[in-house]
């Protein structure tokens, strides 16, 4: 076998070092181009464009959010901006919805990506829903009439006779309470109405003797009208609570661990509780 000369032999050398190094800068550079390719066609929280689809109840809830078309301001439109804004996308309100159930149904169906709009959290609508965690912690409550609660009680304490109550109890119809009430008091005559409104009337003239809702709503209806502790006492019930989230289309979990990361890291992990909704409320109320 004929030796090659040294110089030839270092010429060869270099030459395939120079191939390696440019073969491995070429690979490089198609990795890069793979993962940017990827990066580009991951799948995004959001499944509707530049816009994050956001149902919301059309009537108010203050100091949750107002009613259709009388602006933005809430805790709950401030958590709709602000998620939006973290997504890089505009925040459209569909404000159709009727009834808290109906805001459910708009997500289920696939025309709204989140439900925004002091919702509580329900076995019934974890069914069709993913649920972000709670922002928001809420007691369960009962205002009731006080005469028809002095008849019922015949001197008892009126919690003593709480569970087995048998009278006339009125429920926001598709509210989360219309949902808890037979469970919670399997003896009483369920009253559902369209509104909270009908429902305090029917507490102050005596149509039913008591109703149920969360303790913050109970408690900001005494805000509103102390004139309503001479007709109606309020109770609370310590050991029922009522947690409000953000309901979250079930075909996008990548939105759903968005809203959770969002509500880790933006919010501090905060859960609202009744007396910081009632000082908001009262505050808003001064302005």
């Amino acid at each position: 076998m004929l030796a090659l000369p040294h110089e030839l032999r270092m010429r060869m050398s270099v030459t395939r070092r120079t191939l390696l190094m440019a073969g491995s800068g070429g690979l490089l550079i198609s990795q890069a181009q793979a993962a940017s390719t990827q990066a580009q066609n991951a799948p995004k929280p959001v499944a509707s464009g530049d816009a994050l689809r956001i149902a919301m109840p059309a009537f108010a809830s203050n100091p949750f959010f107002p009613a259709d078309g009388l602006g933005d301001n809430g805790i709950d439109m401030e958590l709709a901006h602000g998620i939006a804004a973290q997504l890089g996308v505009e925040p459209v309100f569909d404000r159709s919805a009727a009834t808290f159930d109906g805001m459910v149904n708009l997500v289920s169906s696939g025309q709204a990506d989140l439900a925004i709009g002091k919702l509580s959290r329900t076995l019934q609508r974890g069914r069709s829903i993913v649920y972000s965690r709670p922002y928001a912690m809420l007691r369960q409550g009962l205002i009731a009439n006080r005469l028809n609660l002095a008849r019922i009680a015949q001197g008892k304490p009126p919690e003593q006779i709480i569970r087995d109550f048998a009278g006339d109890l009125g429920v926001i119809e598709g509210s989360s309470f219309a949902t808890y009430a037979p469970t919670t008091f399997p003896h009483a005559q369920i009253q559902r109405f369209a509104s909270w409104d009908l429902i305090i009337d029917a507490i102050r003239n005596g149509t039913i003797d008591m109703a149920y809702r969360d303790d913050f709503e109970i408690k900001k209806l005494m805000v509103d009208d102390p004139s309503m502790t001479v007709v109606a006492r309020s109770i609370t019930l310590t050991d029922k609570v009522d947690t409000i989230a953000v309901g979250v289309r079930p075909d996008n979990p990548h939105l759903a661990a968005f809203v959770d990361l969002y509500l880790d890291l933006a919010r501090g992990q905060q859960v609202l509780n009744t007396d910081e909704i009632i000082a908001r409320y009262r505050q808003g109320s001064k302005a």
